[in-house]
């Protein structure tokens, strides 16, 4: 037990736990933004809208997380010369972000897809006879029905978005769970099994609430029909 509160004392498991929050925070937001324009763009009536947001989908949803955030270092930042600050760490942070926000917004689209898929097609056919036209009808009758039946898929998507927050050391964020678990392992392989458990334990409590949240939202936002 001395060896766990030793781990603890000895290394800053807080403050790599907080860097993957505040990643899974900004990409959340980001990755919202671009996959409400996504899936706008899916339902679209303008066909090469249409294909665009499908082809973004389709790419992003099928490369690996960690080939988007190698490029984003040594493509984006290394050969294009993108960068957000001076500094390196904050640097290295938003291009993370970015990589993040770029592949979760694939599956965001796809979870509001899956809402609309559930708005009857009467809701779209009586906005019409009203008058609205296309965006009117997307952003008073259908989306807002979409994003009560999406909740739960939703919730999944920011789920794999805080675990996969751990690419980010791919993405040179060297403060983040998986670093600091690499560094605690090569100094202390001897308590391996104590390093496992802080983190795989921490993730745990990070992650059952935002189930239940999820959970909680989904029955209490479900649209009986």
């Amino acid at each position: 037990m001395s060896d766990f509160v030793s781990l603890l004392t000895s290394y800053n498991v807080l403050g790599a736990f907080k860097v993957n929050v505040e990643l899974t925070l900004w990409s959340t937001l980001f990755s919202l933004v671009i996959g409400l324009v996504l899936v706008m763009m899916r339902i679209s009536p303008v066909s090469s809208l249409r294909g665009f947001a499908t082809g973004y989908v389709e790419l992003f949803k099928n490369m690996p997380l960690t080939i988007i955030m190698v490029f984003m270092v040594l493509g984006a930042f290394g050969q294009l010369k993108f960068q957000f600050s001076n500094n390196f760490d904050t640097n290295f942070f938003w291009l993370a972000v970015s990589g993040l926000s770029l592949y979760t917004a694939a599956f965001v689209c796809e979870s509001l897809r899956s809402g609309i898929n559930t708005v009857p097609i009467g809701q779209a056919e009586a906005a019409r006879s009203l008058g609205l036209d296309f965006m009117q009808s997307a952003g008073i009758i259908i989306l807002p029905q979409a994003v009560r039946g999406a909740v739960a898929p939703l919730g999944n998507t920011f789920i794999a978005l805080l675990k996969n927050s751990t690419v980010a050391a791919a993405a040179s964020v060297s403060t983040e769970t998986s670093s600091l678990m690499s560094s605690m392992i090569e100094n202390n392989a001897s308590m391996i099994l104590y390093i496992f458990l802080i983190f795989a334990i921490g993730y745990v409590i990070l992650i059952i609430p935002i189930g239940l949240l999820t959970t909680w939202l989904s029955n209490r936002l479900a649209v009986r029909r």
